[in-house]
């Protein structure tokens, strides 16, 4: 898989940035959850974008300026109207989502101009989406047919967003659980040294991380990155005694489901990665009660992307060092849009 090596230079930079903390000391106190923002920032740049994470920055600041913009909106009294009034963050978002589709739109410019050039470079997501999309004008011999500019900047808005939010919230929790579980930790890193070594971990060696696995897994059940979503009936359809007509906007509540003690017993908020063992299917009982990525037709399309960067980013975290939680850390999740930790993630790092 071509995008390995972005997910091993980007995770290099991060724990690199963590070691030189260490060269003094042999522990000391770090704040890693902007760290994995970055890290997964700095991946999609590289793999959807083929830029650096300094090209691709802006982008992401202004996208989580945004969403704290929407989060502080959804969360207020509702007004009906109040959302085309001239008001202060009504005007940010504006200029915001201007800002953000300028810059894509930028970046999506030079290589419509390099291909066109003669410049292959289709080995990341955006390359791959602008040359599928050529090929299909081209045999439709019609540009009403394909994506447009803005249509394809809305999916790389997308991209940027959901890849970096997903994989970035997944690593810190599952830290922040390891820091606190600390003999699940041990089993993780005799897994990853078993493995590995201290050599770079490859592709074969992370799809047989059974034990991270599980770990990722009981993650995702007890901290899903998306809290709810939502789907719109397009024919009457029946649950359970309920008739649901046409137009119906169902919401469900990822938390509630995943905390469900009839679902999943009475530990259901117990972290327990051993529930995991045999498989999610056999826990959930062939039930669609596990929706960290959603389900159905609409499943995430990125989830073998997130977790295998999260293997990649796990396994070089634990050859290098061991974590426990500081006194400062404040166990506070909140949903911005994602769950995140709202004061950070302040552990304690030792050198391994």
């Amino acid at each position: 898989m071509h995008m390995i090596p972005a997910f091993y230079v980007s995770c290099s930079e991060m724990v690199g940035k963590w070691e030189k903390l260490l060269t003094q000391e042999s522990s000391c106190e770090v704040d890693v959850w902007p760290s994995l923002q970055t890290f997964s920032s700095d991946v999609i740049s590289r793999t959807a974008f083929g830029s650096s994470f300094k090209e691709g920055r802006k982008i992401f600041e202004l996208q989580r300026e945004q969403a704290r913009l929407v989060m502080k909106a959804i969360n207020s009294v509702y007004i009906p109207g109040t959302r085309f009034l001239p008001t202060q963050d009504n005007k940010r978002m504006k200029e915001i989502n201007q800002q953000v589709k300028g810059s894509i739109k930028s970046i999506i410019n030079k290589r419509v101009v390099a291909m066109k050039a003669g410049d292959a470079g289709h080995d990341d997501l955006l390359g791959i989406l602008l040359d599928s999309n050529y090929k299909e004008i081209k045999q439709k011999g019609n540009s009403n047919f394909g994506l447009s500019i803005d249509d394809v900047i809305e999916e790389c808005k997308l991209f940027y967003f959901a890849g970096q939010e997903t994989t970035g919230n997944m690593l810190v929790w599952t830290m922040i659980l390891l820091a606190r579980h600390s003999e699940w930790q041990t089993r993780a890193r005799e897994e990853v040294l078993r493995v590995f070594g201290d050599k770079k971990p490859d592709i074969d060696g992370l799809t047989h991380l059974k034990v991270i696995n599980i770990i990722f897994n009981e993650v995702l059940r007890l901290y899903s990155p998306a809290a709810s979503f939502r789907r719109l009936i397009h024919h009457e359809s029946k649950l359970g005694y309920l008739t649901l007509p046409a137009g119906t906007l169902i919401q469900i509540n990822v938390l509630i489901v995943h905390h469900d003690k009839d679902m999943w017993g009475e530990d259901a908020n117990e972290f327990n990665p051993q529930r995991f063992s045999e498989g999610v299917s056999k826990v959930t009982k062939g039930q669609a009660a596990y929706l960290p990525f959603g389900g159905g037709p609409r499943i995430c399309i990125g989830q073998n992307f997130a977790i295998l960067e999260a293997k990649m980013a796990l396994a070089m975290i634990l050859q290098r060092f061991s974590f426990e939680l500081s006194p400062s850390y404040s166990h506070a999740p909140y949903t911005m849009p994602t769950l995140q930790p709202q004061f950070g993630a302040h552990l304690i790092l030792h050198k391994h």
